[in-house]
């Protein structure tokens, strides 16, 4: 495994991380295709065996038990200070001025929330899930500078919003003096690009690191166009990825794969891992292959002509935040 810093900060992370989206109660959440606590018992495993330290949940995966599985996994496969625990807060949990949302009466709630479940009394990384338009960021960037304060959060981190959204609650942390945002996680990879346009650039001018989600592209970066798994047929986040105007670029994929010799997926990790913004992508395993082929990519060095390959065919398109 290799280690790197997140952002400007001193805090050193894998270079590959665990997404734990895959892990939770089927019946809890949206998704009906999530690995039970004992199936998923073996990638958490595979994950602390490899190196992966970072990991990473949400408050709102499989209505908190994704929480709960990762929790129980630290203390069964790791040593808590071992890992660099990351989960997010915004989606609705339940009704109530508490249950959703960025007011501090939601965020306080639910950190204390998440705490629980995880096992813990500290959050490494604290994602603002999604931007609230109905609270004021002061509000929002007090709330979360006081968890910080409080010693429940270590750092700071947002999710999928436009660059202005971003930029309004990085300035107003500045110019308040409270904690600003280390991470961004946004849906980053050789299929969606729209990121590098307006929300890259302003995240390496902050030094902000990021820590893209769907570096796979729910997996359509993975195989040969056209391919199905289990979950791509089940899925209906994953089937809005089933778009013409990607075919031509996962088939740029697998050209530079065939030619080295390797998997699609190392191919298009490695592009990702190419990029100077990119601390940590996380990874969504539910196959043992899964995290071996992102681990495999750190030792893929793309050429210059194999990048242009990679990037000629791609055709600008609406962001997409699922």
């Amino acid at each position: 495994m290799q280690y790197t810093r997140l952002g400007r900060t001193g805090l050193k992370v894998s270079r590959v991380g665990l997404g734990c989206m895959s892990y939770g109660r089927a019946a809890a959440g949206m998704h009906r295709w999530t690995l039970d606590e004992d199936a998923a018992a073996p990638f958490f495993r595979q994950a602390a065996e490899s190196g992966v330290t970072f990991w990473d949940t949400a408050n709102v995966y499989q209505g908190g038990t994704s929480e709960e599985f990762v929790g129980r996994a630290i203390s069964r496969f790791a040593r808590r200070e071992e890992i660099v625990l990351a989960t997010k807060v915004s989606g609705k949990m339940h009704d109530g001025p508490g249950g959703s949302g960025l007011s501090r009466k939601a965020i306080l709630e639910q950190a204390d929330a998440s705490l629980r479940r995880l096992g813990t009394d500290y959050i490494d990384v604290y994602y603002l899930h999604r931007f609230d338009t109905e609270t004021p960021v002061e509000e929002t960037m007090q709330t979360l500078d006081d968890l910080v304060r409080a010693g429940k959060v270590r750092y700071l981190g947002a999710s999928s919003m436009w660059a202005w959204q971003f930029a309004k609650l990085q300035h107003t942390a500045v110019v308040n003096g409270w904690t600003t945002f280390a991470a961004m996680q946004d849906q980053y990879n050789v299929l969606k690009r729209e990121e590098e346009r307006d929300m890259i650039p302003m995240c390496l001018d902050q030094g902000v690191g990021l820590t893209p989600y769907s570096p796979l592209a729910k997996g359509r970066a993975a195989r040969p166009w056209g391919q199905q798994t289990s979950r791509s047929a089940s899925d209906d986040v994953a089937k809005a990825f089933d778009r013409d105007v990607d075919e031509p670029v996962v088939n740029a994929i697998q050209k530079v794969a065939e030619a080295r010799g390797t998997a699609m997926a190392q191919v298009a990790l490695a592009w990702l891992l190419s990029k100077p913004a990119v601390s940590c992508p996380i990874v969504g395993a539910t196959k043992p292959h899964h995290l071996q082929d992102a681990v495999a990519a750190l030792d893929i060095e793309l050429t210059d002509g194999e990048i242009a390959a990679l990037e000629a065919p791609y055709l600008p398109q609406d962001n997409y935040w699922w």
